[in-house]
Protein backbone atom coordinates (compact mmCIF):
# COMPACT_ATOMS: atom_id res chain seq x y z
CA UNK A 1 0.00 0.00 0.00
CA UNK A 2 1.16 3.22 -0.77
CA UNK A 3 1.65 6.65 1.51
CA UNK A 4 -1.35 8.74 2.15
CA UNK A 5 -0.63 11.98 -0.02
CA UNK A 6 -2.04 14.62 1.78
CA UNK A 7 -0.16 14.98 4.40
CA UNK A 8 3.56 15.97 4.71
CA UNK A 9 7.04 14.30 6.08
CA UNK A 10 6.34 16.27 9.21
CA UNK A 11 2.36 14.77 9.05
CA UNK A 12 0.64 18.15 8.85
CA UNK A 13 -2.32 17.74 6.10
CA UNK A 14 -1.23 19.99 2.74
CA UNK A 15 -2.25 20.32 -0.89
CA UNK A 16 -0.35 18.02 -2.94
CA UNK A 17 1.76 19.78 -5.37
CA UNK A 18 0.18 19.45 -9.09
CA UNK A 19 2.82 21.57 -10.27
CA UNK A 20 5.26 19.58 -11.98
CA UNK A 21 2.70 17.02 -13.27
CA UNK A 22 1.87 16.47 -17.06
CA UNK A 23 -1.81 18.04 -18.04
CA UNK A 24 -3.37 15.25 -19.29
CA UNK A 25 -7.34 14.21 -20.26
CA UNK A 26 -8.54 12.73 -17.02
CA UNK A 27 -12.03 10.93 -16.77
CA UNK A 28 -13.92 9.78 -14.22
CA UNK A 29 -17.21 7.79 -13.22
CA UNK A 30 -19.06 7.24 -10.26
CA UNK A 31 -22.25 6.00 -9.14
CA UNK A 32 -25.01 5.78 -6.60
CA UNK A 33 -28.40 5.34 -5.64
CA UNK A 34 -31.45 6.42 -3.46
CA UNK A 35 -33.93 3.48 -2.37
CA UNK A 36 -37.41 5.00 -1.65
CA UNK A 37 -40.80 3.36 -0.90
CA UNK A 38 -42.97 2.73 -4.37
CA UNK A 39 -45.48 5.89 -3.60
CA UNK A 40 -42.42 8.34 -3.51
CA UNK A 41 -41.32 7.01 -6.56
CA UNK A 42 -44.41 7.26 -8.07
CA UNK A 43 -44.36 10.74 -7.53
CA UNK A 44 -40.92 11.21 -9.11
CA UNK A 45 -41.66 9.91 -11.88
CA UNK A 46 -45.10 11.58 -12.99
CA UNK A 47 -43.48 14.83 -11.67
CA UNK A 48 -46.77 14.79 -9.13
CA UNK A 49 -44.40 16.26 -6.46
CA UNK A 50 -45.34 19.59 -5.38
CA UNK A 51 -41.71 20.76 -5.30
CA UNK A 52 -41.67 20.22 -8.93
CA UNK A 53 -39.17 18.07 -11.45
CA UNK A 54 -37.14 16.04 -8.54
CA UNK A 55 -34.69 14.48 -11.07
CA UNK A 56 -34.54 18.12 -12.99
CA UNK A 57 -33.65 19.58 -10.12
CA UNK A 58 -31.62 17.21 -8.58
CA UNK A 59 -29.59 16.84 -12.17
CA UNK A 60 -28.55 20.68 -11.60
CA UNK A 61 -27.72 20.25 -7.84
CA UNK A 62 -25.02 17.97 -8.96
CA UNK A 63 -23.55 19.62 -11.71
CA UNK A 64 -23.20 23.05 -9.54
CA UNK A 65 -21.54 20.64 -7.11
CA UNK A 66 -19.28 18.74 -8.85
CA UNK A 67 -18.37 22.18 -10.12
CA UNK A 68 -17.58 23.30 -6.23
CA UNK A 69 -15.67 20.20 -5.07
CA UNK A 70 -12.93 22.47 -3.74
CA UNK A 71 -14.98 24.61 -2.07
CA UNK A 72 -16.28 21.28 0.15
CA UNK A 73 -13.41 18.85 0.23
CA UNK A 74 -10.71 20.80 2.17
CA UNK A 75 -7.41 19.61 0.30
CA UNK A 76 -8.75 19.15 -3.18
CA UNK A 77 -7.54 21.47 -6.22
CA UNK A 78 -10.09 23.86 -7.82
CA UNK A 79 -10.52 22.04 -11.34
CA UNK A 80 -11.47 23.69 -14.71
CA UNK A 81 -14.16 20.97 -15.78
CA UNK A 82 -14.46 20.42 -19.64
CA UNK A 83 -17.84 17.90 -18.88
CA UNK A 84 -20.00 16.90 -16.12
CA UNK A 85 -22.18 14.79 -16.92
CA UNK A 86 -25.17 13.68 -14.58
CA UNK A 87 -27.27 10.58 -15.66
CA UNK A 88 -30.25 9.39 -13.70
CA UNK A 89 -32.51 6.59 -14.30
CA UNK A 90 -35.24 4.66 -12.16
CA UNK A 91 -36.23 1.02 -11.28
CA UNK A 92 -39.03 -0.72 -9.63
CA UNK A 93 -37.26 -3.37 -7.87
CA UNK A 94 -36.34 -2.18 -5.51
CA UNK A 95 -38.09 1.25 -5.90
CA UNK A 96 -34.45 3.04 -6.90
CA UNK A 97 -33.65 5.92 -8.51
CA UNK A 98 -29.66 5.49 -10.01
CA UNK A 99 -27.45 8.29 -10.26
CA UNK A 100 -24.00 8.17 -13.04
CA UNK A 101 -21.83 11.15 -13.26
CA UNK A 102 -19.11 11.20 -15.49
CA UNK A 103 -16.89 14.25 -14.82
CA UNK A 104 -14.04 15.00 -17.46
CA UNK A 105 -10.87 17.94 -17.55
CA UNK A 106 -7.37 18.24 -19.35
CA UNK A 107 -4.73 18.96 -16.30
CA UNK A 108 -2.41 17.86 -14.03
CA UNK A 109 -5.22 16.18 -11.14
CA UNK A 110 -7.74 13.70 -11.56
CA UNK A 111 -11.52 14.55 -11.14
CA UNK A 112 -12.57 11.50 -8.93
CA UNK A 113 -13.76 13.99 -6.25
CA UNK A 114 -15.79 16.25 -8.67
CA UNK A 115 -17.68 12.77 -9.59
CA UNK A 116 -18.06 11.23 -6.38
CA UNK A 117 -19.18 14.57 -5.17
CA UNK A 118 -22.05 15.49 -8.02
CA UNK A 119 -23.55 11.91 -7.14
CA UNK A 120 -23.98 12.38 -3.51
CA UNK A 121 -25.51 16.04 -3.88
CA UNK A 122 -28.08 14.97 -6.74
CA UNK A 123 -28.91 11.92 -4.26
CA UNK A 124 -29.22 14.62 -1.68
CA UNK A 125 -31.22 17.04 -3.07
CA UNK A 126 -33.95 13.98 -4.08
CA UNK A 127 -33.78 12.87 -0.67
CA UNK A 128 -34.59 16.66 0.24
CA UNK A 129 -37.24 16.86 -2.41
CA UNK A 130 -38.63 13.48 -1.04
CA UNK A 131 -38.40 14.33 2.41
CA UNK A 132 -41.85 14.94 3.09
CA UNK A 133 -43.33 12.07 1.92
CA UNK A 134 -40.33 9.85 2.51
CA UNK A 135 -38.15 9.67 5.31
CA UNK A 136 -37.09 6.40 5.10
CA UNK A 137 -35.44 7.07 1.79
CA UNK A 138 -31.45 5.08 2.04
CA UNK A 139 -28.68 6.61 -0.29
CA UNK A 140 -26.61 3.53 -1.02
CA UNK A 141 -23.55 2.17 -3.41
CA UNK A 142 -21.88 5.44 -4.05
CA UNK A 143 -18.54 4.43 -5.66
CA UNK A 144 -16.33 5.32 -7.82
CA UNK A 145 -16.63 3.03 -10.88
CA UNK A 146 -13.35 4.36 -13.34
CA UNK A 147 -10.80 6.75 -13.68
CA UNK A 148 -8.60 7.34 -16.36
CA UNK A 149 -5.77 9.56 -16.94
CA UNK A 150 -2.36 10.68 -15.57
CA UNK A 151 0.43 8.81 -14.08
CA UNK A 152 -1.32 6.18 -12.42
CA UNK A 153 -3.28 5.44 -15.78
CA UNK A 154 -6.72 3.51 -15.39
CA UNK A 155 -8.08 2.06 -12.61
CA UNK A 156 -11.58 0.19 -12.91
CA UNK A 157 -13.63 -0.77 -9.57
CA UNK A 158 -14.14 -5.00 -9.48
CA UNK A 159 -17.47 -5.90 -9.83
CA UNK A 160 -19.06 -6.10 -6.65
CA UNK A 161 -21.58 -8.81 -7.86
CA UNK A 162 -21.04 -11.37 -10.78
CA UNK A 163 -22.47 -9.68 -14.05
CA UNK A 164 -22.00 -5.80 -12.68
Amino acid sequence: MSRLTHFNPAGHAHMVDVGGKDSTHRVAVAEGRIVMAPDTLALVRTGGHRKGDVLGIARVAGIMAGKKTAELIPLCHPLALTRLEVELDTTDQPPTVYCRVTAETQGPTGVEMEALTAVQVTLLTVYDMCKAVDRGMVMEGIRLLHKSGGRSGDWHHAPARPGE
